[in-house]
Order: structure tokens, then sequence, then C-alpha cells
């Protein structure tokens, strides 16, 4: 195709570390069709694709290897972070806000600079939980966990801030450890939302300041197995953090993913209550890695 594939990595100022997305610029030329093949070739969790908009500053489009997603949040760190570092965004303010057009929206985005580096906070989609009626120990079995892994003092529920993941939570730490997910019988078991990802996580963590330690599990139809760090299904965590387990009005909170499969990074989680809605913000940066074309 001629088309060139940068690769960043969000929540994560370390090679190697984080969540790998790969970003094309300009792609208002591509057809879906070609978008979804390019997402299918690079391979990972998702490409984002940027685009015009008419009502925003930029659109983004994001695919997994099998699918188009209408929201994913590591992909929009590492574009937004991209586009400052390459000049192609208005230099010269410390704080730079702007809106992004998503599939699951309008949101507000700010840059901020902060000890050299861009810092990015992504505005998400207002935060919904619905029930889930599934087996617990058909559940765990699909973790590769025993149903006791589980802490059944909290629900288990699906979340969405634009792109719904069911939260699971486990009882310990050293469970994510032997967690060996059975991708292929999500959607038997999650009746309700069968495309829906699985995010077990849990109140142990590897580093003293996260709160949440969490893993996250794709669904079949995406083409992938596991998403390093997870900004979507962090920030329906922290929503989850205020409803069910501190009735806060407002929180900032670190939450810690990837240690098990060497690809560790931490996402930056702020929640705000109203007496009409949950709203999520999260933050990172991000860094090169690698281009390549197609």
């Amino acid at each position: 195709m001629g088309i060139t594939i940068y690769h960043y990595s969000a929540f994560s100022k370390v090679p190697g570390k984080g969540n790998p997305a790969g970003i094309v610029f300009e792609a208002e030329g591509l057809t879906e069709a070609q978008m979804q093949e390019i997402a299918r070739q690079v391979g990972f969790n998702e490409t984002a694709f940027l685009c015009q908009s008419t009502t925003a500053d930029l659109c983004l489009r994001y695919f997994t290897p099998g699918h188009e997603m209408d929201l994913c949040g590591h992909a929009t760190i590492a574009a937004l972070y991209a586009l400052k570092t390459r000049n192609m965004l208005a230099n010269g303010t410390r704080l730079l806000t702007l809106t992004v057009e998503t599939r699951a929206g309008l949101l507000p985005m700010a840059i901020e600079t902060r000890e050299g580096r861009p810092w990015v906070r992504m505005q998400q989609a207002q935060a919904t939980f619905r029930p889930f009626s599934g087996s617990p120990d058909l559940l765990a079995a699909a973790l590769g966990l025993d149903p006791d892994d589980l802490d059944q003092t909290l629900p288990t529920v699906y979340a969405s801030t634009g792109t719904w993941t069911l939260l699971v939570p486990v009882r310990t730490l050293a469970a994510f450890g032997r967690m060996e997910p059975h991708n292929k019988r999500f959607p038997e078991i999650l009746q309700e939302m069968p495309h829906a990802s699985v995010h077990p996580f849990c109140l142990q963590t590897y580093d003293p300041q996260a709160v949440l330690h969490g893993r996250h599990f794709s669904s079949p139809f995406s083409g992938t197995r596991e998403d390093p760090v997870t900004g979507t299904a962090s920030g329906a965590l922290g929503a989850y953090y205020i409803e069910y387990m501190r009735p806060l009005h407002h929180i900032r909170l670190i939450i810690e993913q990837g240690h098990e499969i060497g690809r560790a990074g931490q996402v930056m989680v702020e929640v705000e209550r109203s007496m009409r809605s949950i709203q999520v913000a999260i933050e990172g940066t991000a860094i090169y890695e690698a281009c390549r074309e197609i």
C-alpha cells in the first residue's frame, strides 16, 4: 500500500513496556477495508488512523486485527503524544486543549508538558454499568482459575466508558500469574454482551502507589489475546471503584497492568461523580519505538 505505520507504546516512558499501538497519519484517503487490512498486518491490539473532522480538531478511528472499535485509550494517548512530539499540533503553550471525534462521541483532550515530555489527558465517555448474569464458575474456568479465586463480595459487572468490558474482581495478586485465558469461551459465558472483553482486577498491587492491578483479555472477535495496559478498561475500572467500592465524589488513582507479560505500565485515572453521571478521564505518556511501511 505504501503506507507508513508508526509504532508508539503508551503508558510507559521505557521502550518495550506499556501498550504498543500503530499510528497512521493522514489516513483520510484510506477505505475502511484498507484500514482493517493494515491493522491486521500490524497485529497490535489497536492501530489508530488520524482523519480530518468537520466537528472536532481531528478524528481518530481504531481497528483491532478483527474489527473497528468505538474507542481506545492507549492508542489515543499514543496518537496525541505522536502528534505533539512530531510538531503536528500547536506549539509554544504549556497546556494544549483539543476535541477528538470518535465513534464514542466528541471527547475533550489536553496535552501538558511535564519534565520535558508530553502527558495526555483523555476524557472518556460517561460511565455505564450493566449486570452480568452468567456463571461465576464457568467464568473462572475460562480464565484458568478456580471459583474460589474470584472475590464474590464484589459484583462482576459489564462497564463502559466508550468500550464494553466485563470487570471481574479477583481476591489475590498471585492468581494473576496463574491466569490462562480461554478467549474462545467468552462469548458463550458473556451472553448479554458476547463481544465484550474480560478485565480481571484486584486490590493487591506490585507498586505501593497503585490502587488496583489488572489484566485484560480480548474478545475472540478482535484477533488478539491480551491487551498489556488498557486505557478504556482502566477508565471503566476507576468508575467501578467509585460506584461499588468507595462511594466518593472525586478520586485520582493509579491503576497498574502488564506485569505478567513483561509490559508493565500505569494509567492515572480521575473520576468525578455528580447526581446524574460518573465522568472519567485518564492520563499517560508514550514513547516512540519504530516505523515500518506496508
